[in-house]
């Protein structure tokens, strides 16, 4: 019989009854909702121009009475005194250890100001993630990314250090020498971008002769920045290239490391219920969704973060709740599918929403296909267009027309959209190393 202590990073946390979670969940808001209250003159002031004080939650219900914070708010305040993060910062400034800031896809770049607290949190929340993924002592763990003053992997690094795992940075080095120095070392797992783990794949075999899954020892990928690893068709492309197992994780620099999925792979992602409040509002009425299979925005609130606290922050990702609880036994819900998308991307298109993840994984599921794609909207007249740029797979080039019709089907049934479909030659397309940008909308009022 396998122990808690094999399955679980923290039994007691991630199998506590929902009841107790509720309780749990809201006298650590209230606490941190305090902490802001009397240390952040930003946060006083939301609280007070909305007539509430921390005493006064007492039940999830008052939890939503509770202000949003925003992305446009923070930018509003940052670099104001104290210089450069504004009357948010509810530490004094020499205790802060961490920067990092926000990658900036979305608008102008959010500072964020970590304690060594903070950053221990940080650890703490990966630590959950990892070892539901199977990270042990035993794995040694090549990080192939540059590090940077974006929060990327910088947490998966330490939050494997805290497990005992071996890390390898692979900051500088380019991606042929990764590929090499992880063949050297027999790394077993590996964190990326699902862009750049599909990206080491087509190098290794193209330019470097080698066979992932045969000539390197990976068994565990853990993927972020963006939502191919909860996409099937994505993460099927990622398991064949490299032989091992894909996991995704959601987390963002404003907000910290809040779901993962665990080895069972049921098509959920847990939130990390112990260290976050995850609440999701309906687009229109702004009600809370407490029912499963209805997407709607995400409300989140970090616990334990202090140095700039993340409390009901909107951070526009859609998500829906999962019908059913993980074969895993943790109790912490599950999201369904991971982040479908983002308020600010999910758009109308000849009258239909459309979600640029369903491009995704309509061109990921065509096989002849290669990894990269751009789609492009714009507008003649009162008529929207669809652009979408593709790669055949060199060996691909006969069965065109084939490919083609496939492609359309597969377009039709995801998105219910006709769109100008283009091949281009294997390797023309833009090829990114960390966040991809291939949905691009060019309409004037976008």
């Amino acid at each position: 019989m396998v122990s808690e202590s094999e399955v679980f990073w923290n039994p007691l946390l991630e199998t506590l009854p929902r009841e107790e979670i509720v309780k749990l969940q809201v006298k650590k808001f209230r606490r941190i909702m305090e902490w802001a209250f009397d240390h952040s003159k930003f946060h006083g002031q939301l609280y007070r121009d909305a007539g509430l004080e921390p005493g006064d939650i007492k039940t999830m219900e008052d939890i939503a009475r509770v202000p949003k914070v925003e992305k446009s708010m923070m930018r509003g305040i940052q670099k104001k005194e104290p210089y450069p993060y504004g009357d948010m910062l509810c530490v004094p400034l020499e205790d802060v250890t961490e920067f990092r800031q926000t990658s900036g896809t979305t608008g102008q770049p959010v500072y964020q100001p970590d304690t060594w607290e903070d950053w221990e949190w940080w650890a703490e929340s990966w630590a959950y993630i990892l070892y539901s993924q199977g990270y042990r002592k035993s794995d040694r763990v090549f990080i192939p990314f540059g590090y940077n003053i974006f929060v990327a992997f910088w947490a998966g690094h330490y939050g494997a250090e805290k497990l005992g795992c071996e890390v390898v940075p692979g900051g500088v080095l380019n991606t042929e020498a990764r590929l090499l120095k992880m063949q050297e070392l027999r790394a077993t797992a590996i964190m990326a971008t699902p862009t750049y783990i599909l990206g080491m794949a087509d190098t290794a075999r193209k330019k470097l002769g080698l066979d992932p899954v045969k000539d390197l020892d990976i068994r565990k990928i853990t993927c972020a920045g963006e939502p191919g690893a909860s996409i099937p068709a994505t993460k099927k492309r990622m398991e064949d290239a490299w032989g091992a197992k894909v996991f995704d994780h959601i987390g963002a620099t404003e907000i910290g490391a809040w779901s993962y999925e665990c080895m069972e792979q049921s098509g959920g992602l847990h939130v990390n219920e112990a260290l976050f409040l995850v609440q999701i509002e309906d687009i229109e009425s702004g009600e809370i969704i407490d029912q499963p299979n209805k997407q709607g925005r995400m409300v989140i609130t970090a616990f334990d973060r202090l140095a700039q606290p993340c409390i009901r922050f909107d951070s526009k990702d859609i998500i829906m709740w999962h019908e059913q609880q993980c074969p895993c036994g943790r109790t912490f819900r599950m999201i369904k599918g991971g982040v479908v998308g983002r308020a600010d991307d999910i758009t109308k298109v000849k009258g239909v929403l459309l979600a640029p993840t369903a491009i995704e994984e309509a061109v990921r599921g065509v096989t002849e296909l290669g990894d990269e794609y751009e789609a492009i909207v714009t507008k003649r007249g009162d008529t929207d267009n669809i652009s979408l740029k593709v790669e055949l797979q060199p060996e691909a080039e006969n069965l065109r027309e084939a490919v083609l019709a496939k492609l359309n089907d597969q377009l039709r049934i995801k998105t219910n959209l006709r769109y100008n479909i283009s091949f281009h030659p294997y390797g023309s397309l833009p090829r990114y190393d960390v966040k991809a940008k291939r949905f691009k909308d060019l309409r004037k009022k976008h």
